[in-house]
């Protein structure tokens, strides 16, 4: 009788000891340079002051808003738990982002935003998965970055059917329809 319970106490202490919780959340401290750098904010959306970057004159193109999404993790361990905190923002590069001196109109600038919207919604979308997922110490390394490059891929995704079915913002019906949808899915995270 002995033996068995310490084969359960050894079991018990082994469940407790391998609890693992992760924690999964939004930021703004990066080591992307503060004066370069705009974090998402539903509330403040992108001005042609933002767009910092030297423009290509030739070509058709009249704008390109540089954005995208990343993530910080960090783990530790103590009183019998682990935990996995990961950092995620989601960012727009002024130096890289550009307009043509003589395109900048509020429907193009509406477009751009755009793209801004996507980053942030493809963001949520991989926090949400995050969330589903049973990590530990011991499949963090491997689960994390398959999931970010699977979102980062689905980014390019959607930023390239945005770009090919609006013919960059030129098709004003579709970028109508892409407004529309656009609007609803944040309407659906920002709640």
């Amino acid at each position: 009788m002995t033996r068995y319970i310490f084969i359960f106490i050894f079991l018990f202490a082994t469940k407790v000891q391998g609890q693992t919780v992760t924690n999964v959340y939004w930021t703004q401290e990066t080591t992307m340079p503060a004066n370069q750098t705009i974090y998402y904010n539903p509330a403040k959306p992108l001005v042609w002051d933002d767009f910092q970057g030297a423009p290509t004159l030739t070509g058709r193109v009249a704008a390109i808003t540089m954005s995208g999404f990343g993530y910080k993790a960090s783990s530790r361990s103590g009183n019998g738990k682990e935990e996995i905190n990961i950092s995620i923002y989601c960012y727009f590069s002024k130096p890289k982002s550009w307009v043509k001196p003589d395109k900048k109109n509020d429907y193009i600038l509406s477009h751009e935003q755009h793209h801004f919207d996507i980053s942030y919604l493809v963001a949520t979308m991989f926090a949400e998965k995050l969330k589903q997922q049973s990590l530990s110490f011991q499949n963090v390394n491997t689960i994390l970055p398959k999931i970010y490059k699977e979102c980062t891929d689905l980014l390019d995704k959607m930023q390239d059917e945005y770009d090919g079915q609006t013919q960059n913002g030129q098709l004003k019906d579709e970028q109508m329809k892409w407004h529309k949808t656009l609007l609803s899915r944040l309407a659906s995270v920002l709640h």
